[in-house]
């Protein structure tokens, strides 16, 4: 009897005991990997913003199973497959992140938030000092967006599943969130995962990619500042208005991204110091700091050990992968069009993690010569890659929804 007691009042353990082994085991693998991320993010491998908190919510959420009823079990973190009216009323009222998932998370906005937050922390003018360059270097790192399509249908996914997955090759979170959401629900949260761990990984996996393609000269190439063009404030306010207005007549289905990414930057441009303030700092870190504990809590072990996880996970690094080779050759092919003076290291930036893209290629840069500075070029193509990308999303959206 004491035994059956411990387990009736510790009903972690006892969800543990009887469950079946491979999730049992899932779920300890995930518990302690969740703890890994946590340490990962605070040294400053991972990208801390997401990593910290998604550690905490996966350890916390595979740890906190507990019985729902005599025959059913599961956490009181968030329900992700709620839908029907009466039942999501009930949930709202017990799961305690419920109400920022469902309101938040499962609609988008969330990632219009952080949108806006990064055009606030984005300046335009970086665009301006070579926009060709950088769209083009933008459009080169969206080859894994294109290429992960066709490989995914060819292995028997279907188009708007294999569509959403693509998208994880342009290494824009939000992004993925929205066209996994609109184009594959039934995918959408193991799909968001895969997206978001990935992410953090690009600080690991492409400085090698650099080494690997860019002999340690022409890493070490200097950019001449002198002659890029110094854009007014104006200017940088017209672009933003008039390329937001184009692409939400083009591409209406991704309006709610292109506005909220544009209206950041005219909002930097403005100068009122309260809006910067307030979306740059609370909006911002406060979308990311949720997104990554969501992230957490949505790493239950019947989510990691569904089949298409694996497949997603392959797929994923995949895309990011032929996404940053075709960065890689868009910086060659400009480094040739401009006579040998443009530094192909600045290809990677077009892959657009804003900013991490672009502190990459500039570490990068920096340990072949130290006094070589490229972060205004690659902030540039990096910035455009949030463009393309979200233009090939919509792309992907008005085609197949």
């Amino acid at each position: 009897m004491p035994h059956i007691e411990f387990l009736h009042i510790f009903q972690g353990v006892a969800t543990m005991v009887a469950a079946d082994p491979a999730v049992a085991i899932a779920r300890i693998v995930l518990i302690f990997l969740g703890m890994l991320f946590v340490y990962l993010g605070a040294k400053g491998i991972l990208e801390p913003l997401i990593m910290v908190p998604m550690g905490f919510g996966m350890s916390a959420v595979n740890a906190g199973v507990l019985y729902l009823s005599a025959s059913t079990t599961g956490t009181i973190f968030l329900d992700p497959m709620a839908s029907e009216p009466g039942h999501l009323v009930s949930v709202l009222q017990i799961d305690f992140l419920q109400p920022i998932y469902t309101f938040m998370f499962s609609n988008g906005l969330i990632a219009c938030l952080v949108f806006m937050g990064i055009g606030v922390i984005s300046d335009i003018g970086y665009v301006l000092i070579a926009p060709f360059r950088s769209m083009f270097i933008a459009v080169c790192a969206e080859l894994g967006t294109l290429l992960t399509f066709p490989i995914a249908v060819g292995l028997g996914i279907p188009y708007k599943q294999a569509a959403a997955i693509a998208m994880i090759g342009g290494a824009d979170g939000p992004m993925v969130l929205y066209t996994s959401l609109i184009l594959a629900k039934d995918i959408f949260v193991p799909i968001t995962i895969v997206a978001y761990l990935y992410l953090s990984l690009t600080y690991a996996v492409y400085p090698y990619l650099i080494k690997l393609f860019i002999p340690k000269e022409l890493r070490g190439i200097k950019m001449d500042s002198r002659s890029n063009p110094k854009a007014t404030r104006a200017e940088k306010m017209t672009f933003a208005v008039v390329t937001s207005v184009i692409l939400c007549l083009l591409f209406p289905v991704a309006a709610p991204l292109f506005m909220s990414f544009f209206l950041g930057i005219v909002i930097r441009e403005l100068g009122v110091t309260q809006f910067i303030d307030f979306i740059g700092g609370p909006v911002l870190y406060g979308s990311t700091f949720f997104l990554g504990l969501l992230l957490g809590v949505l790493c239950e072990a019947g989510t990691i050990l569904n089949p298409q996880v694996l497949t997603l996970l392959v797929l994923g690094m995949v895309s990011l992968l032929i996404s940053a080779v075709g960065g890689l050759a868009g910086g060659y092919m400009v480094y040739w069009m401009s006579g040998r003076k443009f530094n192909p290291v600045i290809g990677i930036a077009g892959v657009s993690c804003v900013p991490t893209t672009a502190k990459v290629a500039q570490k990068s840069v920096r340990e072949a010569n130290k006094t070589a500075i490229i972060l205004p070029w690659a902030m540039g193509a990096s910035i455009c890659g949030v463009i393309s990308s979200a233009i090939v999303a919509a792309v992907y959206v008005t085609l197949l929804r």
